[in-house]
């Protein structure tokens, strides 16, 4: 049997990251060849859709890898990064997928050897756990997660999540952290379930207990997001087949 060689992809910063692959490269120090780099100008340019595009290519492993703290050109690009890396993992954690596959990290423009040991136990890791599924179950379920990343209560939530945990909301008010992430969660799991809700039925007409069995959710609790959905003006009744209300999108 082959040995399985991970497809690592890195997102890095112009000024630190790159610059510390970079010095990794002019001092010869030597690190897995499994990584192909991007380079951007600021991890805060790294939208979470381009990430769920790549697992969606077969992609086996992304590292984020930015500025430390406190040394962004941009001053607090690395902090929205920070926050939209941390929303999709939990997302990849909520589908069941893992959040493993999914690595943010600082390196400086001076740490060629940083730069290097993490992406050799990047490489390790990802070769412990494996090539990355191809099923079709997990290919629709980062779809629902593309739909979510892209939508504006994902980018609504990770935008404001550092002023409103760091600083203060319009009241004032700190609120901790641990308390925003998990009323963020409950959010952003609802949110994954109605776009695998639309995303069923936009393929073909079904009734709560279809798309209740297909999801392995309650049927109570599909019948609740059918009703938002449809005060959002999203999913309408089709018809009526069999005593049951047929649903699909608008």
């Amino acid at each position: 049997m082959d040995e399985f060689n991970p497809r690592i992809l890195g997102f890095l910063c112009n000024w630190c990251s790159y610059a510390g692959a970079d010095l990794a490269g002019v001092t010869r120090i030597k690190y897995a060849p499994n990584i192909r780099v991007i380079r951007l100008m600021c991890s805060g340019r790294v939208d979470p859709v381009f990430i769920i595009d790549a697992f969606l290519r077969h992609i086996d492993g992304i590292m984020v890898l930015g500025c430390h703290f406190g040394d962004c050109h941009y001053l607090n690009g690395n902090y929205h990064a920070e926050k939209r890396i941390i929303g999709a993992q939990k997302l990849l954690s909520l589908t069941g997928i893992g959040p493993e596959r999914l690595y943010l990290d600082w390196v400086s423009a001076a740490e060629g050897e940083r730069f290097a040991n993490l992406v050799n136990n990047f490489v390790k890791k990802i070769k412990d756990i494996g090539p990355f599924p191809k099923t079709n179950e997990v290919i629709d379920i980062l779809w629902a997660v593309r739909d979510v990343v892209s939508s504006e209560v994902f980018r609504h939530l990770t935008g404001v999540e550092w002023q409103v945990t760091e600083k203060e909301n319009v009241y004032g008010e700190k609120i901790p952290i641990d308390e925003f992430r998990s009323k963020a969660e409950k959010i952003l799991l609802r949110e994954f379930i109605r776009a695998r809700i639309l995303r069923l039925i936009k393929a073909k007409e079904r009734s709560v207990p279809e798309i209740a069995s297909a999801l392995s959710i309650p049927p109570d609790e599909v019948f609740n997001e059918i009703c938002s959905l449809q005060e959002k003006g999203v999913v309408t009744l089709s018809e009526i087949r069999d005593e049951y209300p047929r649903y699909t999108t608008i």
